[in-house]
């Protein structure tokens, strides 16, 4: 429960909040400086914290009143953020997306790791039991490879449309791995191990038959795109599902919206990447381009990605949620 010494401690910095709030006009956060900015997050976490520790006692009914209004004042000033601009797009996608891409690496990474894990593992079991791999793809998929075929060659005489339809599929995929984060990560997680196994026992059945070359040349040059894209969507479910599960020092509510608004971004940023690859799937994948002229627009579409991804200014440094409050050392 607080005590009146330490709603004393905190009064200024929730007065110093409210001043914040007035300064900006309570339109937007473009008057404001970065540094307060900054300060402005920070007090906003702290006072999120405070108004649970007054909501402990029903004595204080005004004051918990007041820091309910004044936080749903900083809430809407903080996530109305500044108004769009005509290069607001370009800008995002030039600077925003990749900063954001850095600051969120772990969570990808993470999702990377089950896909491979995926992968390798029903490889190594596709190899051993070809059951398996006939239970996962399906007599017809097993009975054309097992024929020397490569089912992607149908892509050929349709390649407008096939080019369409990839694109909507891995739109879909993205977005469903990146959506099921809500579910504590448990979709998402289910969305990566599917598609890697689905990789794993590919790569096996290809491999029996001798056709690696002919699959690793068909993925190799779309595949440098899309693969990444789907581990970024993986990311940023991970990124809602860590958000909901581990808030911290926030609230459970605010925290899934922090964490939902750069998960959003981080999908959004994607779609640049599935739309180039789509292209790619539908218009160069599946001919009879020689495979080393695949390989080397793989590897010249990976470094630009690379380079894209590490461009941009990183991402200014923010006091972590986890951090202890300012001058919150007073009594309880």
């Amino acid at each position: 429960m607080s005590s009146p010494r330490w709603t004393e401690e905190r009064r200024p910095y929730w007065e110093r909040l409210e001043s914040l709030v007035k300064a900006s006009g309570g339109k937007s956060v473009s008057s404001l400086s970065p540094g307060q900015l900054q300060e402005l997050a920070l007090l906003y976490r702290q006072t999120a914290s405070d108004l649970a520790t007054v909501r402990e006692d029903p004595t204080n009914g005004t004051l918990a009143r007041y820091l309910n209004q004044l936080l749903g004042r900083a809430h809407n000033l903080i996530y109305m953020g500044r108004k769009v601009k005509r290069q607001g797009v370009w800008t995002f996608y030039k600077e925003g997306f990749p900063a954001i891409f850095r600051a969120t690496f772990s969570d990808t990474l993470v999702a990377f790791v089950i896909f491979l894990a995926a992968g390798v593992g029903s490889f190594l079991v596709g190899m051993g039991d070809p059951a398996f791999t006939r239970h996962l793809l399906g007599p017809r998929m097993i009975e054309t490879i097992e024929k020397h075929q490569m089912w992607t060659h149908s892509i050929v005489t349709i390649k407008p449309l096939a080019s369409s339809t990839i694109l909507t599929n891995n739109l879909s995929v993205s977005f469903a791995t990146f959506a099921l984060g809500i579910t504590g990560g448990v979709g998402t997680v289910y969305m990566m191990l599917v598609n890697g196994m689905l990789i794993g026992v590919i790569s096996a059945a290809c491999w029996r038959e001798g056709l690696s070359l002919q699959l690793w040349s068909f993925v190799a040059a779309h595949g440098i795109l899309e693969l990444p894209a789907i581990f970024i969507a993986g990311g940023a479910g991970l990124g809602i599902a860590r958000g909901l599960l581990f808030p911290e020092t926030l609230p459970r509510r605010e925290s899934l919206v922090q964490s939902g608004a750069r998960s959003v971004r981080l999908v959004l940023g994607t779609i640049p990447m599935l739309l180039v690859a789509g292209f790619v799937e539908g218009f160069v994948s599946p001919t009879d381009l020689n495979p080393a002229i695949k390989f080397l627009l793989s590897g010249a579409l990976g470094t630009l990605l690379v380079l894209y991804l590490l461009s941009g200014k990183s991402p200014q440094s923010q006091a972590p949620s986890s951090a202890a409050p300012v001058g919150t050392s007073g009594v309880k």
